[in-house]
């Protein structure tokens, strides 16, 4: 009998906001287009997450771990592995972490390899980084203008990148060459001799490379973090997270969706900028009938972006889930989303129905696992 193939396991993190689902879903795509079946793994702090609901909604077989990250959560992260592989089982295993963990290689790569070598074949470990936050951080880009996050949680930022085998700038259709030019060589100090890709996932920049990055047969986590875990718990405590679901019901109108995750999203994002929050990541997903239309914004100064378009007006009940990732009180952030829903159906002539909410600020990592330097050597 003939050995049985491994699935191929591709982990692609990066910083809130980065844009790490969008890609994802274009992966899976060519993936698929290619003839091989693709398995998801999403992550949060909470439940209902606009993500999972986003790329079900394409069509992709999903499974989710929620509750913390996968490093905290290697078991789950397993579970939901298994649960993909339960009916059929794929040829490539997508997972996307929490967007404010760093030490994967340590915590998820490495102890994925060790237990579960027989299984999964780890692709190189991809970080995909937003150009607006990457131009603020990284020293010499867009002169001394900083994230307006605490050192802290931009010393976060700065290990994502430092353990990656491979870099992504995301949004390369909004770049101009110089400033991608700009953040290679500033990437180029942090991350020395890293493969550094410029992508989009709306004109498809970049994903044949990064397809033939993860193909590579080379060894995945090669980057081992020496990493201050005090330094760390304090950067992710400083955001406020907020997981909100309800339904709008009773209206009159109709729902224009993609319109309304936007005009959702903006007020959002308004608000928060008036009580000093710094944005890392706001999404809403609007979900009517078998439509889905997604809008999010990645900081203070960004615009609202849909990113995925459901192109239909409904005139039944629709649901609304957000997912805040802010620097904020999290109970402050709760009260700012809650009005922005009872507002969001006034303005609809509607009543806000089965509302339920989770705010937290995310606790100290605790990986289930974690491999050391010389641990690896052995």
């Amino acid at each position: 009998m003939s050995e049985q193939k491994k699935i191929r396991f591709v982990l692609i993190g990066g910083f809130l906001g980065a844009g790490k689902t969008t890609l994802i879903a274009q992966l899976a795509k060519r993936y698929i287009e290619r003839g091989l079946r693709v398995g998801i793994i999403t992550n949060d702090q909470a439940s209902d997450l606009v993500d999972t609901q986003n790329l079900r909604s394409q069509g992709f077989a999903v499974g989710e771990v929620s509750g913390s990250c996968f490093c905290c959560s290697f078991n789950d992260l397993v579970d939901a592995a298994d649960n993909l592989t339960a009916d059929q089982i794929p040829d490539v295993l997508l997972a996307e972490p929490v967007g404010s963990c760093t030490d994967l290689v340590a915590t998820v790569i490495l102890p994925l390899q060790e237990r579960f070598g027989d299984r999964f074949e780890l692709a190189p470990f991809g970080v995909l980084l937003k150009p607006s936050h990457a131009l603020r951080l990284l020293a010499g880009g867009n002169g001394s203008r900083r994230s307006g996050f605490s050192p802290q949680a931009e010393y976060i930022f700065h290990k994502q990148l430092e353990e990656a085998d491979y870099l992504l700038i995301s949004r390369a259709d909004q770049l101009s060459v110089d400033e991608v030019e700009l953040l290679r060589t500033q990437l180029g100090k942090v991350a020395p001799e890293v493969p550094v890709f410029a992508v989009s996932s709306v004109d498809g920049t970049g994903i044949e490379s990064i397809l033939e990055c993860i193909e590579t047969p080379s060894i995945a986590g090669r980057r081992l973090l020496e990493i201050d875990y005090d330094k760390y718990a304090e950067g992710e405590a400083e955001l406020g997270w907020v997981n909100l679901s309800a339904h709008l019901c009773d209206t009159n109108s109709e729902h224009d969706l993609d319109q309304l995750a936007k005009d959702l999203v903006g007020d959002l994002a308004d608000q928060i900028i008036s009580k000093s929050g710094v944005i890392a990541h706001v999404k809403v997903s609007i979900l009517g009938g078998e439509s889905q239309a997604v809008a999010n914004v990645v900081s203070n100064e960004g615009s609202v972006d849909v990113g995925l378009a459901a192109n239909r007006i409904v005139n039944t009940d629709v649901q609304l889930i957000i997912n805040a990732r802010v620097a904020m009180d999290p109970e402050a952030l709760l009260v700012i989303c809650q009005e922005a829903v009872e507002r969001i159906g006034r303005s609809r002539q509607g009543e806000i129905r089965n509302l339920t909410s989770h705010a937290l600020r995310p606790g100290r990592p605790v990986p289930t696992h974690r491999v050391e330097a010389k641990d690896s050597m052995e």
